[in-house]
């Protein structure tokens, strides 16, 4: 009768200070996936959440200004009560835009994100190319949900392009300076050296 193997096993709360240290110093941005995707993701839907907030409110002002043009009021309690009903309905709809403009990014940049490592897991390296077609697919994506036009999901492809490149070529330096391997780059590097490493060995 075979015998349970009784090895303890160690759980991730059993890991060692340097052995944290070195997931956290091999992660992209310094920041292990369970980290860094909920941080962007914060980090966006802040991002869109100012924006939104100032375009919506500044849409409520002028929507609001060509509702009552018509009929401005002419006493100082009429402009009073004007006043306090624009700000209300700017606040509202600054508010409202906010939270749309937030979620939005936020998403996008969470399923971004969440693409990204799963790119990384899949080939088993870090470098601009898992984030260029993590950008690409959620340019995609985001073109196949609201229905674009060949136009439209053209111009969605080139922004994702861009990003990816720009954000993925940001990283890639930072890995770099922090001497983390770059999947390109180790690979340039290994078939660079293995031709003076031939050429020295049939002297």
């Amino acid at each position: 009768m075979e015998q349970a193997d009784t090895t303890p096993r160690r759980s991730r709360s059993e890991l060692t200070r340097e052995e944290y240290d070195q997931i956290w110093n091999n992660s992209r941005l310094s920041m292990p996936p369970l980290v860094r995707i909920p941080a962007a993701a914060a980090a966006a839907f802040g991002i869109g959440m100012t924006l939104g907030l100032a375009h919506g409110s500044k849409m409520a002002g002028l929507r609001f200004r060509a509702e009552h043009a018509h009929r401005l009021p002419t006493t100082t309690t009429g402009w009073y009560l004007y006043h306090k009903s624009k700000n209300y309905h700017l606040a509202f709809g600054g508010l409202k835009e906010g939270f749309k403009a937030g979620a939005k990014l936020g998403l996008l940049s969470t399923a971004m994100f969440c693409a990204e490592n799963l790119f990384d897991e899949h080939r088993g390296s870090q470098d601009f190319i898992n984030t260029v077609m993590a950008s690409l697919a959620v340019a995609g994506g985001f073109s196949l949900w609201n229905r674009f036009s060949a136009a439209e999901t053209a111009r969605t492809a080139k922004k994702g392009l861009i990003f990816g490149l720009v954000y993925g070529g940001f990283q890639d330096l930072l890995s770099l300076a922090k001497g983390r391997p770059v999947g390109y780059v180790t690979f340039i590097r290994s078939h660079i050296g293995k031709p003076v490493e031939e050429s020295e060995s049939f002297r």
